[in-house]
């Protein structure tokens, strides 16, 4: 199978290139084109012919999107427009990823695709708008939501990871104040990249909720990290408030795998041993590496 990966560079493209390597891998990302320009866009997709598309790429720059909905809006919405009529053009299927900040966070149990999204950010917004537009657009896709990603890569916007950043900040002796009421559930890339290739093996179109399993604030999540790490740190729960942060988050966006258990497939493994097995694995000097989703 031919595959034209959008964002291929990024830390969840880059672990499609490895997971998918039996594949024919077309993976190209903002030096090769700009997904905002459809023309371009048009233009890749049929000069490749692929047999499926996957697009990893995201604004994710959540605090910013509050006072720049326009280039949020640019990529979140209107460049899946232009990648869906591109896909549909070709009767190519699509995967596209969302996110879990479509909820606003009241409700304190996993949430599943049914749930009504209610964002509280413009990020948030802009995403659930693109997973409309792709829903209406073309039929043939898959719309992924999934939460708190790290990978080897780094996000390509933000230039590294949660846990690359807690562990530069703790062996810099940097005291670590972190957020203990946000719940929510870390997501290995790698784990994410398996599901989605059994996910697209399964050819059950549709939107489909995809995290590891089990739930932890963001400050247990760092506790985890310095633990698992063999790191002493001090660590210190604070309210979100404290940040000040412009974007409102939800307060709880734990999400339910329902759809994927429900076409078959098993969950994903908890996040601690995901965690572990990243920790233990990752290269030397992945925080300071170059940094789509």
């Amino acid at each position: 199978m031919k595959i034209l990966l959008l964002g291929a560079l990024g830390q969840l493209g880059t672990d499609f290139r490895k997971v998918l390597r039996e594949h024919e891998i077309i993976g190209v990302d903002v030096e090769e084109v700009d997904v905002r320009a459809p023309s371009q866009v048009v233009s890749l997709v049929q000069c490749h012919s692929p047999n499926l598309v996957i697009n990893c790429t995201a604004y994710n720059r959540v605090d910013e999107a509050e006072d720049n909905p326009e280039a949020a809006f640019a990529v979140n919405t209107h460049a899946v427009r232009h990648i869906a009529m591109a896909c549909r053009t070709a009767d190519v299927p699509m995967v596209h990823f969302s996110t879990d900040y479509v909820f606003d966070g009241p409700v304190r149990r996993p949430l599943s695709e049914l749930d009504l999204p209610c964002p509280r950010s413009v990020y948030g917004v802009s995403k659930l708008s693109g997973e409309h537009i792709l829903r209406s657009a073309w039929p043939k896709h898959y719309i992924v939501r999934t939460c708190g990603l790290y990978g080897y890569a780094g996000s390509r916007e933000k230039g590294t990871n949660f846990v690359e950043s807690i562990l530069r900040a703790a062996q810099s002796g940097k005291p670590l104040r972190v957020i203990d009421d946000q719940v929510c559930t870390p997501t290995n890339t790698m784990d994410l990249a398996f599901a989605v290739k059994r996910l697209i093996g399964s050819g059950a179109y549709g939107l489909y909720h995809l995290t590891n399993d089990g739930s932890c604030t963001w400050y247990e999540f760092a506790a985890a990290i310095l633990e698992i790490a063999g790191i002493r740190s001090d660590l210190e729960p604070v309210a979100s408030s404290a940040f000040g942060a412009k974007a409102k988050r939800p307060d709880y966006s734990v999400l339910d795998n329902q759809g994927f258990r429900s076409i078959g497939l098993d969950d994903l493994r908890h996040w601690r041993e995901a965690l572990a097995d990243y920790v233990h694995h990752r290269p030397n000097g992945a925080a300071g590496r170059r940094a789509s989703v």
